[in-house]
């Protein structure tokens, strides 16, 4: 079993910049707080332009043609790969607790995560040497085949939920190509994504080929969307700041953009479902990780007949949630990311109360230091209201009544969003149906937030386009050329 380190050595504060820590070229440096206490953790160097240039000059110069990367075998850079999933499984007690310290999840929930983060290395890895193109049957004297090349140099810009995960699911597909990356961190959450950079030097990678810039959206996330010689951008997070990098990939170099980005997700029960059951996996659906998940069940559509039971015992289960230290293994819920974020779930639970949803519990801050929320459960939802409308990304769950299959469908639909959904029925033509019917780019059955390496996600509509994870996740990160070969005979 993982032991927690409550108070880990803060090991990497710079920027990693070609294999080396360095300062910022202004010098400037930014705190990260620990939400538990909301005190300063420590200070963090701040990256700007300046320094995304520089990430970028050297990414590009171990991209040349005729480097040890480009020159590198398939099968040896899936051996690095394989080597820093390695490191990561040794130092994965370390790497959890600095998680928990600088994000506020819980540690065995950054067990978790850096259980899946050696997974996805490992199964890119795998991939390293089996990306291949085709031979196509032509017309005439010519041999005509493909190639997948990599698209050069990728800026990966990873939100602050899952931020070592979030950042080693854009990393190990993109080297696993033979690209280049340039990572920027959450700011709320840079430290274990700094101190990965050094199990990347130690893996034998070569310099340049992984650089990482701690700093702030509108400036280093900035820098790398307008960037020239960056070719692709692969941003998770939210929606208004996906427009925001989308639009400046427009204006630069055209360069190409994947977007994982928000969700209202809807999780529709059946009466003919396990009742406990679907309890349960609806509260997990929504609390999971402080409510703080792009693909949380944030509508929860229960039918009428079983309407009432359900909200009686997704009162009590809410109500024995406990909420506390991250590092207590008996504890299930920690604080919020930040003070902002805070603010933000206490103003979008006002405005529940005030257009007319019932607030059956919590609703307000836990304890007097961190930020810390009880766990909050509304019933008599509306369609029309905010908390049924905009992404909350935080512990409050919105129970919404409904009568028949085609009316939930519409309803469950209604929505700029389509990341994710889920339904629960013993009814296997319900569930089909549902899973047919939902714009949705990843639909659960009788489970939730169930995901492998091996299976796709991404969303429809305003929830982003591109997939990661599984073998679709390859194809953002690779360049199809046709080449064409006229084919002369000895006779001719």
């Amino acid at each position: 079993m993982s032991q927690a380190i409550r108070n880990p050595e803060i090991k990497f504060t710079k920027l990693f910049i070609n294999n080396e820590y360095v300062d910022s070229v202004n010098k400037k440096t930014f705190p990260t707080i620990n939400p538990v206490t909301e005190e300063k953790i420590c200070e963090v160097a701040e990256g700007e332009k300046a320094d995304v240039d520089k990430a970028v000059n050297a990414a590009m110069a171990a991209f040349k043609l005729g480097s040890p990367w480009r020159t590198m075998d398939a099968s040896q850079r899936g051996k690095l790969l394989y080597k820093v999933a390695d490191l990561i499984e040794r130092d994965l007690d370390y790497l959890a607790s600095l998680e928990t310290l600088d994000s506020g999840k819980l540690f065995t929930d950054s067990v978790d995560d850096m259980d899946l983060t050696v997974k996805c290395f490992r199964y890119y890895a795998g991939w390293a040497d089996k990306i291949t193109g085709k031979t196509i049957s032509s017309d005439g004297p010519y041999f005509v085949y493909t190639r997948h090349e990599p698209v050069g140099v990728v800026g990966a810009i990873v939100p602050w939920n899952f931020p070592l995960n979030m950042a080693c699911l854009k990393l190990a597909p993109a080297l696993a190509c033979g690209n280049v990356v340039v990572l920027k961190p959450a700011e709320q959450t840079p430290l274990t994504a700094l101190y990965v950079g050094s199990l990347f030097e130690e893996a034998g990678f070569p310099p340049g080929v992984v650089n990482i810039i701690s700093g702030y959206g509108p400036t280093a996330g900035a820098a790398i969307s307008e960037h020239m010689d960056v070719s692709k951008v692969s941003f998770t997070g939210s929606t208004e700041v996906g427009r925001i990098i989308q639009a400046a990939a427009a204006k630069s170099n055209l360069k190409r953009v994947t977007l994982e980005l928000g969700g209202k997700s809807p999780n529709i029960v059946f009466a003919d479902s396990d009742m406990d059951y679907a309890v349960e996996q609806a509260h997990l659906a929504l609390f999971f990780n402080q409510g703080q998940c792009c693909s949380a069940g944030s509508r929860t559509f229960v039918q009428d007949t079983m309407y009432d039971e359900f909200v009686k015992k997704s009162v009590e289960r809410a109500q024995k949630r406990s909420v506390g230290d991250p590092f207590d293994r008996v504890i299930e819920q920690g604080p919020q990311v930040n003070e902002e974020q805070f603010n933000k779930i206490l103003d979008l639970i006002e405005s529940g109360k005030k257009e007319g949803a019932k607030l059956e519990c919590g609703g307000a801050r836990y304890g007097d230091k961190g930020y810390f929320l009880q766990p909050t459960v509304f019933s008599d939802v509306k369609d029309h209201m905010r908390i049924a409308k905009e992404e909350i990304f935080g512990p409050v769950q919105q129970i919404i009544k409904f009568s028949n299959i085609n009316e939930v469908i519409e309803r469950a639909n209604k929505t700029t969003y389509g990341l994710a959904a889920a339904v629960f029925t013993k009814d296997i033509d319900k569930a089909t149906t549902i899973s047919h019917s939902l714009q949705a780019g990843t639909v659960w059955v009788n489970c939730y937030e169930c995901g492998a390496p091996q299976a796709p996600f991404g969303g429809f509509k305003m929830s982003g386009f591109g997939r990661e994870w599984g073998e679709y996740g390859l194809l953002p990160y690779l360049e199809v050329k046709t080449v064409t070969m006229k084919v002369t005979s000895k006779n001719s």
